[in-house]
């Protein structure tokens, strides 16, 4: 678990912040370079699989300094660099982020990470399991089986806390 000291060092890292001591100077050197090292650990286990990643797409954004370059090429992964002000060249990210935003995060009140963290954990689940896509016949990512008319009446089963419905045929 974090200290309270952690993650505010992790906020202000993530943020493009410089790295500050107890009595507010900047910290660099030694010092700084042990503090951030310390969240590279993190960095593997963001990726969800066995094994890492080849590359690793970003942006040019301040909060990537020397340091994490460092890490992650020790790590054996390459960087591939977006183009300055180019939103078309990460077009599946953006869409996948604004998806989130639109369905989901525009319409609840987030109220600490663990909120938001079970927020998106169960619309994932909606969007792999219940949300249609054209691009897949009108499926969902996971295959559903078409059900028929036999099986009874089309009940509405509510996800993201009833946000969203996925619509099923339940005996009477």
């Amino acid at each position: 678990m974090q200290s309270p000291r952690t993650r505010r060092l992790d906020a202000a890292l993530t943020r493009g912040q410089s790295v500050r001591g107890g009595n507010g100077e900047p910290l660099s050197g030694p010092t700084a370079s042990l503090l951030i090292r310390s969240t590279v650990p993190e960095l593997g286990e963001a990726f969800p699989f066995a094994e890492l990643p080849r590359c690793l797409l970003r942006d040019r954004d301040a909060i990537f300094g020397q340091d994490f370059r460092e890490q992650v090429r020790g790590m054996g992964i390459c960087e591939v660099l977006y183009a300055p002000r180019s939103p078309w060249q990460r077009a599946y990210v953006e869409r996948v982020i604004g998806s989130i935003r639109r369905e989901c995060l525009d319409h609840v009140i987030v109220f600490h990470e663990g909120s938001l963290r079970r927020i998106l954990r169960s619309y994932f689940e909606y969007y792999h399991q219940s949300r249609t896509d054209l691009s897949l016949a009108k499926d969902s990512p996971e295959p559903r089986a078409i059900q028929p008319v036999e099986m009874g009446r089309v009940v509405a089963v509510p996800q993201v806390g009833g946000l969203h419905h996925r619509y099923e045929r339940r005996a009477a």
